[in-house]
């Protein structure tokens, strides 16, 4: 979990909760800011098992990412990754599907440039039922972060007991509600302490926290450093 800016690329395996959302300016009603984004699926089934027989495609098959895994891309993989994005977008047919291709052939080559985001050890696959579900909680949290909400509430939303709710979004997150809150909090406190004038109590009024000391501990655990020590960083 973290923020994102122009430019970034990432590479998602098979199933990967996810939602990438903009920061709450770009959704006032007076607001001009303006967001786009390129996403680019790959669906090997639907070519068949014959297609791993093709002897130039062997080292796809080991390369491609595990179910649930994600990647943030770096260096010279992600410019040309970019680069590639903008000759895709202009090609049409059999051009089409060769730059497509052709991406896959230089993340393969630059998996160096790969960090990985999350750790996928026992992390639970989703089917399109529980993406759903994953999808509509995900997104009720982030519309909701910055006010209580309770087990209660969320277990609600999902149509869920709060025993399987609770057990659902662990294993498809590898993080309990609470930690999950308090991460979006924490990041949504870096983004204010970097780009405003705020004191550190504002802000952790202003995301939901009723208790500075509670706010202070959660984003030394999270970040490693207290809020001042983090906004000192952000002046060198």
């Amino acid at each position: 979990m973290g923020r994102f800016q122009p430019g970034d690329v990432f590479f998602l395996g098979e199933n990967v909760p996810h939602v990438f959302r903009s920061d709450a300016e770009y959704f006032a009603d007076d607001s001009i800011l303006k967001i786009a984004g390129d996403t680019l699926f790959y669906d090997f089934q639907a070519f068949g098992d014959s297609i791993w027989e093709v002897e130039d495609l062997q080292g796809l098959k080991s390369f491609l990412p595990p179910k649930g895994s994600c990647f943030q891309i770096f260096g010279e993989t992600q410019v040309r990754v970019q680069e590639l994005f903008k000759e895709y977008q202009f090609s049409k047919n059999l051009f089409r599907f060769q730059k497509g291709m052709e991406i896959l052939a230089v993340l393969e080559k630059g998996s160096d440039d790969f960090i990985s985001l999350n750790k996928t050890e026992g992390l639970v696959g989703l089917s399109e039922k529980d993406g759903s579900r994953m999808d509509q909680i995900l997104r009720y949290l982030l519309d909701n972060r910055f006010r209580a909400i309770s087990l209660d509430e969320i277990s609600e939303q999902a149509n869920m007991s709060k025993e399987a709710f609770c057990r659902f979004f662990k294993m498809r997150t590898r993080k309990t509600f609470t930690q999950y809150v308090n991460q979006l909090r924490i990041s949504e406190a870096q983004k204010l302490l970097k780009e405003s004038d705020k004191n550190v109590s504002e802000i952790a009024f202003s995301i939901g926290y009723e208790n500075l000391s509670h706010f202070n501990r959660n984003f030394k655990v999270i970040t490693g450093k207290t809020p001042i020590e983090f906004r000192k960083s952000q002046m060198i």
